[in-house]
């Protein structure tokens, strides 16, 4: 599943689509990002004890313990980017989370890759009049457990992860089984603090009538902007 997004939208911008005050945002001069892999940082919008809206940076991936199945010795443990939506009430890893940690994941692209050596990247934004517009992926998150934060090389000292549903029409010829979870800006507030039913009914596949593949090649790592749809 998707395991590389984009995030090049400018905090400025971020601030006002997810409604978050100039003091709630905890991005400094973030500079736009254009490939975000699992464990590296990447912007995320959650609530604070406040209950007000805040932009921080976290690890993309909940980590789990990994033992050696020959000597028995911890390994390095791989994140888990993707938390499926039919699992996220019944997995440990996720139900926690999902209770009570939704956050949304601010991008502009996703990459999908079709087959192997080599795989073909397939890069998805939404369409509309301007290149890469905002969008917000449903999200979870937690504190990364102590004993695996030193894993990390660049630590925040938080994880989250994306939520993904059945591929749509404009997916499915890439990724046959599974999309990420786009949620629409009016549902925003409903999956950060709604119950955990109205939440649940917001994991479905997003209008592919809405979306589009703008970049699409071998080795294509990173999103360029300023391309045009394929």
């Amino acid at each position: 599943m998707c395991n590389l997004y984009s995030s090049t939208t400018a905090v400025e911008a971020m601030r006002q689509l997810f409604e978050v005050s100039v003091e709630n945002d905890h991005l400094g001069n973030a500079e736009p990002r254009t490939a975000i892999w699992p464990k590296y940082r990447a912007p995320v919008v959650r609530l604070n004890e406040d209950g007000e809206r805040e932009l921080v940076e976290m690890n993309w991936g909940f980590l789990t313990k990994k033992v050696s199945k020959k000597t028995g010795k911890d390994l390095k443990p791989q994140p888990w980017n993707n938390a499926r939506d039919d699992a996220v009430m019944k997995n440990g890893l996720w139900k926690n989370s999902f209770l009570n940690r939704r956050c949304l994941v601010p991008a502009s692209s996703f990459r999908e890759a079709k087959g192997k050596n080599p795989a073909e990247d397939f890069w998805f934004a939404l369409k509309d009049d301007v290149p890469r517009p905002p969008f917000a992926m449903a999200g979870l998150w937690q504190p990364t457990p102590p004993g695996l934060a030193a894993t990390l090389d660049d630590n925040t000292g938080f994880s989250h992860t994306v939520v993904t549903t059945t591929a749509n029409e404009i997916v499915q010829p890439v990724h046959p089984t599974r999309m990420v979870v786009i949620l629409d800006p009016a549902d925003y507030e409903t999956w950060l603090q709604g119950s955990p039913d109205e939440a649940k009914a917001l994991l479905r596949p997003y209008p592919p009538e809405r979306m589009q593949i703008v970049q699409q090649g071998y080795r294509v790592l990173q999103d360029d902007p300023t391309s045009e749809a394929l």
